[in-house]
């Protein structure tokens, strides 16, 4: 839902989408042309994929034919075509499609075995549901603090008191800039701030799934709304629906706002400063958590070749080489633990990094999508000035309700 999170990577033509063939899966084919599974894939992905189909069509005898789709679409359609038998036997995806997939009845779980230790934790928490885990993650990404090194250095704020202290002390126009999305509310941007006051948005159980139980009201909820109100037009001003994405970009750009909070695709953006990541720092006094978004492979729960299509996505795209390559066509974290770490030679993935080691996934329960207006729009009315307290209260009675209704 936030177009940050649509990020591409490097275009790569197909080497196995067979001539003639649509985004639906064939028919099975003879006995005599061995099984076959079909996977839908966007172009950055598709080549990685085809690599890691060689290897099996070669050991297996089973042809794999990789469908290019537009990214936007696959969702929709793995829902709508999985039904009627027309749907892949794969499709790559974000985690947050997770709780439609599987109250649609499109997705079934899969068995990593002695693979799942491979793989980041936040990484596996997000693609699991009810206890299940539904799908192969491959990468992950997060927002972090982002800071002007010429300005403050770049060591890490470990608090919200010290983030403001060095920001007035660096003599800039604003001490931190953080995109409230204008007048909308940013309630994505904000929750690392939010879950340092122990106000998740939902209660997550013993497995780490997601429950329906909205976890911000009570008096953590109050306490971080009465931060907000502190930090807003009536208080010290430093937080201001006045600033969009784009501002918030351009006033650290240009060095007005010597931090602000960002995720990997807006580093592109800050062309004319030396910036270090680091973990956001608490505000509340406990841990702050942003959301992490992961993507990875679901299995259709339809699939006419399930065993192989299971074999495929643990034996030969649940490798290291494949992880890597993957990653090399898109380049978000891995993630595979030792590619990240690999990779996190780079400081600024490595300050993402370690950002989403302290994240948390998403909620890909069916009831997120009834929670962004509430949330956002109380955010930015108590910036804005209005009682934090009973602004709140009244914001988490009607998700409530909604939510019950």
């Amino acid at each position: 839902m936030r177009k940050q999170m649509a990020i591409g990577a490097i275009a790569l033509a197909s080497a196995m989408v067979l001539a003639g063939c649509s985004s639906s899966a064939p028919e099975e084919t003879d006995a005599a042309d061995g099984p076959e599974i079909v996977v839908w894939s966007d172009e950055e992905r598709e080549q990685a994929i085809t690599d890691a189909a060689a290897a099996f069509e070669e050991e297996t005898g089973a042809t794999v034919t990789v469908v290019q789709k537009n990214f936007e679409d696959l969702r929709n359609d793995f829902i709508a075509q999985v039904p009627t038998g027309e749907g892949p036997d794969i499709t790559v995806g974000a985690h947050d499609w997770l709780g439609a997939l599987v109250a649609a009845g499109v997705v079934d779980t899969i068995d990593l075995g002695d693979k799942t230790g491979e793989f980041e934790q936040v990484a596996l928490d997000a693609m699991t549901y009810d206890g299940q885990l539904y799908a192969l993650p491959y990468s992950l990404e997060t927002i972090a603090l982002i800071q002007n090194v010429d300005l403050v250095g770049a060591e890490a704020p470990a608090t919200w008191d010290e983030l403001i202290a060095k920001g007035t002390a660096a003599g800039t126009e604003r001490p931190f800039v953080i995109n409230t999305a204008g007048e909308t509310g940013d309630a994505y941007t904000m929750y690392g701030f939010q879950t340092s006051f122990g106000a998740p948005v939902f209660v997550q159980d013993d497995s780490g799934s997601y429950t329906s139980e909205v976890g911000m009201g009570g008096a953590n909820g109050e306490a971080f709304a009465q931060w907000l109100g502190a930090n807003g037009a009536a208080g010290t001003g430093i937080l201001s629906t006045t600033v969009d994405y784009d501002i918030n970009n351009e006033l650290f750009n240009t060095g007005k706002a010597p931090y602000t909070i960002q995720g990997p695709w807006a580093i592109s953006a800050f062309p004319d400063v030396n910036v270090a990541v680091n973990p956001i720092p608490s505000a509340g006094g406990q841990p702050a958590a942003p959301f992490v978004g992961v993507q990875g492979f679901y299995l259709s729960s339809q699939s006419k070749n399930a065993l192989l299509a299971q074999d495929f996505l643990v034996n030969y795209l649940a490798t290291e080489d494949a992880q890597r390559a993957l990653y090399e066509a898109d380049p978000r974290i891995p993630a595979w633990t030792a590619i990240a770490d690999e990779v996190a030679s780079d400081p600024i993935i490595a300050g993402f990094l370690a950002s989403s080691k302290n994240g948390v996934p998403m909620p890909s329960i069916p009831e997120m999508g009834s929670v962004w207006d509430f949330w956002n729009a109380a955010q930015s009315q108590i910036i804005n000035g209005a009682d934090p307290v009973s602004t709140w209260n009244t914001m988490i009675a009607d998700l409530t309700a909604a939510l019950d209704g």
